[in-house]
């Protein structure tokens, strides 16, 4: 009878073992302008893939809005402040809130994991680019919520970054890049949220998954001589290049993401997906 008992605990433990070391996804968001707060559409998606996330400790947002190098870190105070970073928009989105918690102790991690220069701007509160998506994701705003500044476009050195940043993952941290996976903004031509989609925005979309489906990192990489649809699809770079962390915080690069949205936006791609 010894043996049998033996042999089930052995399991149990294994088990048990498993669920510790799950690692706290890392995401790459199309996060869109304030109006995409009044777009049942994509709001019930944004909180839908969140509620099917473990509740992450903490979370660090790389967003397309923040670009500043040496790499820099923002406010860790107490109910972070917010950046209106747009305009023209109407007055309601100038008064939106999201007092999240400060996070000064992911702070200080992120500045040990990274080794190099890490500068503080302690005045720098979140830009849409983190906020929009996470009034979503997390409405009651009491995660603490830490940015940090994209501070190069070179593909090979955001992903270092990302490799760097990955243990915060199996301590609970979520690592999100915030960006739109197509950007084209000055090629639009109809700024309805259900406009069809130009042929630049879908053949770019389309090759990214593909070549996300396939873990092919290096071809990503090379996205500004590879990929169709260039440079329409984006003109400027820095909404594609949080995607780099984000898949350098990938347990495996070659493993395929997870895609939680698609379609399209006012045109643009809003493909987002989660690495385990």
């Amino acid at each position: 009878m010894l043996e049998p008992w033996r042999i089930e605990i052995v399991e149990v433990s294994t088990i048990c073992y498993s669920a510790r070391m799950s690692l706290t996804p890392a995401l790459y968001i199309g996060h869109g302008a304030p109006p995409l707060l009044d777009d049942p559409l994509w709001s019930s998606q944004l909180a839908t893939w969140a509620s099917e996330i473990e509740r992450p400790k903490a979370i660090l947002v790389v967003s397309a809005h923040w670009e500043s190098a040496p790499l820099s870190l923002g406010s860790t105070s107490g109910s972070t402040p917010l950046i209106y970073d747009f305009g023209g928009f109407a007055p309601k989105y100038y008064n939106l809130q999201y007092r999240a918690p400060g996070a000064p102790e992911l702070a200080a991690r992120v500045k040990a994991l990274l080794g190099e220069t890490v500068v503080e701007q302690p005045n720098r509160g979140l830009d849409h680019g983190a906020y929009v998506p996470l009034l979503k994701m997390f409405p009651d705003a009491d995660i603490p919520v830490l940015q940090m500044s994209i501070p190069t476009h070179d593909p090979e050195k955001l992903f270092k970054i990302g490799q760097q940043l990955a243990p915060l993952r199996d301590e609970g941290v979520m690592i999100i890049g915030s960006g739109f996976l197509t950007h084209g903004l000055p090629f639009l031509r109809d700024f309805s949220i259900d406009a069809t989609p130009p042929g630049w925005s879908v053949e770019f979309d389309l090759w990214a998954k593909e070549v996300l489906d396939r873990g092919a990192i290096d071809e990503l990489m090379n996205y500004k001589s590879l990929a169709p649809g260039m440079p329409y699809a984006h003109p400027t770079v820095e909404h594609f290049a949080p995607i780099f962390i984000t898949l350098g915080a990938a347990t495996k690069a070659d493993v395929a993401p997870t895609t939680a949205i698609d379609g399209y936006w006012m045109g643009l791609s809003k493909r987002s997906f989660q690495v385990a």
